[in-house]
């Protein structure tokens, strides 16, 4: 049994972490995955397929790197509960189905894309949740179907969230409403900090979590991005703030949809 570790930059978040996942399901001779989210480490007790998994790996463009193999004493596979693991996914899954909905309704109705591109980062999570769930126990084909599916649509909403910000920074569209920007996302932060908590509780018996981990998160970074901009809105009265993180934040949710879409190969 080896013990191979690699450090992959762009997860931050428990969504990458369920990506990585279903990505090395379908490699057999791994006993058992553990992450670090706050270090960006993953450690994998493998058998003899190093190369394998590597490629995997490297097939989701989360900048990872090898850091190297040692042999390993551990050849038990740590245990867990498949129904409370479920049960745990599931409410991230309708906790970020539900803000993907309030900010993508909240958004158009205070005319900022900074929320709308916002709530397609949660519509981005909640796919890749609803990915672990209905994968399992479903046929590799499936699996690939399902990941296809959701990247295209990810992608698709993405795209036209850009054609709209371009729209808007031809001089069509409103100012957007500061306080509607302040308090939708200041909820949706509250919203990714429970998410966060309820899955690190599906890997470990440590109800609690760093600070680390939860400041080093995409989506806590993007969410506090808008408040910005909201602020900035206010003092200046002018869209373009809601503009540029609206830009970022399609940016980065056409990323997740390449990333997802890699799941389908």
């Amino acid at each position: 049994m080896k013990k191979s570790t690699f450090e992959i930059k762009r997860m931050d978040c428990s969504a990458e972490e369920q990506m990585i996942r279903m990505k090395l399901s379908e490699i057999t001779g791994i006993s058992r995955l553990d992450f670090n989210l706050a270090a960006r480490k993953l450690e994998v007790y493998h058998l003899d397929n190093m190369e394998q998994i590597k490629a995997a790996i490297s097939e989701l463009n989360l900048k990872d790197s090898y850091i190297g193999s040692v042999d390993s004493l551990d050849h038990n596979p740590v245990q867990k509960d498949e129904r409370k693991e479920r049960k745990l996914l599931w409410l991230v899954l309708l906790i970020n189905a539900f803000f993907f909905g309030l900010e993508i309704i909240t958004g158009f109705i205070s005319n900022s894309m900074g929320l709308v591109a916002d709530s397609l980062d949660m519509l981005a999570d909640a796919l890749v949740y609803g990915l672990s769930l209905w994968a399992v126990g479903g046929s590799i084909m499936r699996k690939k179907n399902i990941a296809k599916v959701s990247g295209y649509l990810q992608l698709i909403l993405a795209v036209l969230g850009f054609f709209e910000v371009i729209r808007r920074f031809m001089g069509y569209g409103e100012t957007p409403v500061f306080s509607t920007m302040i308090t939708i996302s200041l909820l949706a932060l509250m919203g990714n900090a429970a998410s966060l908590i309820i899955l690190r509780r599906t890997n470990s018996d440590d109800a609690h979590i760093k600070a680390s981990q939860l400041f080093t998160s995409n989506y806590v970074i993007i969410n506090i991005g808008v408040i910005l901009a909201g602020i900035l809105v206010y003092v200046t009265s002018s869209r373009i703030p809601d503009l540029i993180v609206g830009t970022v934040v399609f940016a980065i949710v056409i990323r997740g949809a390449f990333s997802i879409m890699k799941l389908a190969k």
